[in-house]
């Protein structure tokens, strides 16, 4: 699903709603009270009640008569929306759900990217090849700070996906961008990360000159470089500096 427009008084809406359900503020069959919440907001009762759809589309709130507007059941609610997932980031890097987050999103990365780059390196066209190269041409420049840095790989990591020619691996950037993106966050203002840039040009090599098996190879080195560097901006020593392989 397509995120929805962030901004005005219906996105904001929407946004202080889904924080409270994420956060637990407004907990699993929790029954809303519309009226107080109306005024809370200060919202009119239509964009109260628009705003829920929302909420309503991604599992995470539901009506029935007799029993009103109520918070749905954590097992319904669509994880893999790109919207929940970027709620869930939104209460910063100390949020209690973060660490859990993340490894579950590093485990889905670990499972797909690999194989989609096996998919990029047997269908990459010219057009792949120069999106890569710019990606990792702006991964390359100093100045621009933090935003710059994470732009500049989501911009990679885009670009692969896209190079696989599947409709449905390229939908799974919205899934990918939100978690890397808080990562990337996390790594770029910290200054014990290592640098990304060798790690992304031996994928970028292995895609150009079509090795699947190098592709693959590459890409779980470079997972594995951002769990230790997600480690050591958190604080903590890598499994690899203790002789163990993140693997």
């Amino acid at each position: 699903m397509t995120p929805y427009a962030r901004r005005g008084v219906h996105g904001q809406t929407v946004e202080t709603l889904a924080r409270r359900v994420l956060s637990g503020e407004l907990p699993e069959g929790a029954t809303l009270d519309l009226v107080a919440l109306q005024d809370e907001l200060d919202v009119s009762l239509t964009a109260l009640r628009e705003s829920l759809k929302v909420l309503a589309a991604k599992g995470m709130v539901d009506a029935r008569q007799k029993r009103g507007t109520f918070v749905r059941a954590r097992a319904d609610w669509n994880l893999l929306d790109a919207d929940v997932l970027r709620w869930q980031f939104a209460g910063g890097t100390d949020s209690g759900t973060d660490p859990a987050l993340l490894h579950n999103l590093g485990e889905v990365r670990g499972i797909i990217e690999p194989a989609a780059v096996r998919l990029a390196a047997a269908r990459r066209t010219d057009s792949d090849l120069d999106a890569l190269e710019a990606a990792l041409a702006a991964m390359s420049e100093q100045e621009g700070g933090a935003a710059h840095a994470v732009e500049a790989d989501l911009a990679f990591h885009r670009a692969l996906l896209a190079a696989t020619h599947n409709e449905l691996l390229e939908r799974m950037e919205m899934v990918i961008e939100s978690g890397l993106a808080h990562r990337d966050e996390i790594v770029h203002s910290s200054p014990h990360g290592e640098d990304p840039v060798p790690s992304h040009r031996a994928v970028l090599d292995a895609v150009r000159d079509q090795d699947q098996a190098a592709a693959e190879r590459a890409m779980r080195d470079l997972l594995d470089q951002a769990v230790r560097d997600l480690d050591r901006a958190r604080g903590n020593r890598p499994a690899t500096d203790e002789g163990t392989a993140n693997r």
